[in-house]
């Protein structure tokens, strides 16, 4: 029997389009920096493609920083506006006390939402115990969403000239909450404070125009899609100004390194399988998608009742506040890394959240945020589906769930 494969917010198997279209590219000689022929044939294709994502994503291509993935655009977005920030802050102090010695420059704040993915807690913890930030995190209602009265607080209480940025999720990778990030994006813009959007488990599901939102930079993966793992774009504003982790040929803006030619060729051709030729044909893709969560969903709490729904209720159409792919439950009494193993023995790949901290054991950090006692969130399990999930694998999951429910309680919380 096949198995179900209900883990794609990990990674989501790519389509005979998308890896034709990346042998093919594959196969092309030729650096895209070289000015000879086979160079001029791949900066070609590159630039093709990057066009190509930015017309999926609604941006210029100048706009379109490829990355070697989700992380490594994260790290970038927000220590560039930091240390951007931080460059504006001295030269700012420089020019008003011309001839003092030793300025003290305050440390710009670094805002971001409780619940966030471990790049951009991370890479934002970095900041404040090397590179001298201010971290404030902000908190999550009980569905998991930051609250634009939340925000506002936070601007009144540090001040905008004291912020260096604000990051959030799209939609939260674990829960599947969508955040209000048009409403967040506009009060943080009226301020005069940069945002950052980590939109990589949000592409495919939501509808993404980066002109509208009006951020500086936002943060997407090909593999969350269908494309290739290590391939990513930063999506930059061009008034945003941020300063490159990498040196050393500046052949993109923010970033230095020969491009990787064929991962974009790929990318494209995931945008374009995931987003269809046009809005009516993304949106019965959605529907779809939505009809299998609402499946799944539903046969969850049929077959298992005490199983709780973590997250956002779904909703409909542009009204849906969860992603159309998104499922988390809680199950008491269980582990949910043992809910895992049984499921997987039986055939079913789901997961406790995100792949990143797999094999870690510890309690989900965006539950606990959501206010979820420690000993409920314990027993934590996501599911994830793509709009070319099968219903049989669903069935399967449903039909194996009862029984790993009853063999991980019995194998008790320890």
């Amino acid at each position: 029997m096949p198995r179900a494969y209900l883990d794609h917010a990990a990674t989501s198997p790519m389509p005979e389009a998308v890896l034709s279209a990346y042998t093919e590219a594959l196969r092309q000689l030729g650096n895209p920096a070289s000015t000879h022929a086979h160079g001029q044939i791949a900066s070609e294709q590159l630039e093709a493609a990057r066009q190509s994502i930015g017309a999926v994503l609604g941006a210029d291509p100048a706009m379109v920083t490829l990355t070697g993935g989700g992380t490594e655009s994260i790290n970038l977005a927000l220590k560039g506006l930091f240390w951007a920030a931080q460059r504006a802050a001295k030269s700012a102090a420089g020019a008003g006390n011309s001839g003092s010695s030793g300025l003290s420059v305050p440390k710009p704040v670094v805002l971001i939402a409780a619940g966030e993915h471990h790049a951009t807690i991370e890479a934002a913890e970095w900041l404040r115990d090397a590179q001298g930030a201010q971290l404030q995190v902000l908190p999550l209602d009980h569905e998991g969403v930051l609250q634009p009265s939340t925000l506002s607080e936070a601007l009144e209480e540090f001040g905008p000239e004291n912020i260096a940025l604000l990051s959030f999720l799209l939609a939260n990778n674990e829960v599947g909450s969508v955040q209000p990030a048009r409403e967040l994006a506009a009060i943080a813009k009226a301020a005069g404070v940069p945002v950052h959007i980590d939109a990589v488990s949000s592409l495919g599901q939501l509808s993404i125009d980066f002109r509208e939102l009006g951020v500086a930079a936002l943060s997407v993966s090909a593999h969350k899609i269908g494309g290739p793992v290590g391939v990513g774009a930063l999506l930059i504003a061009r008034n945003a100004t941020i300063d490159p982790i990498l040196h050393g040929g500046s052949q993109q803006r923010s970033r230095s390194g020969t491009q990787n030619v064929a991962g974009a060729v790929a990318f494209a051709a995931a945008l374009r399988h995931a987003y269809g030729d046009s809005t009516e044909e993304f949106q019965r893709r959605i529907t779809r998608l939505r009809a299998l969560r609402d499946k799944l969903i539903a046969g969850v709490r049929s077959s298992v009742p005490e199983a709780v729904l973590r997250g956002a209720e779904p909703g409909i159409a542009d009204e849906d506040p969860r992603l159309a792919g998104s499922a988390h439950f809680t199950f008491p009494g269980c582990q949910g890394d043992s809910l895992v193993f049984l499921l997987d023995a039986a055939g079913v790949s789901a997961s406790v959240g995100s792949a990143c901290r797999a094999g870690v054991a510890e309690v989900s950090h965006v539950l606990l945020a959501m206010g979820v006692p420690e000993d409920e969130a314990i027993g934590s399990l996501r599911f994830t589906l793509s709009a070319d999930t099968d219903e049989s694998e669903i069935d399967a999951l449903l039909e194996t769930l009862p029984d790993a429910v009853h063999r991980a309680r019995a194998a008790g919380l320890s």
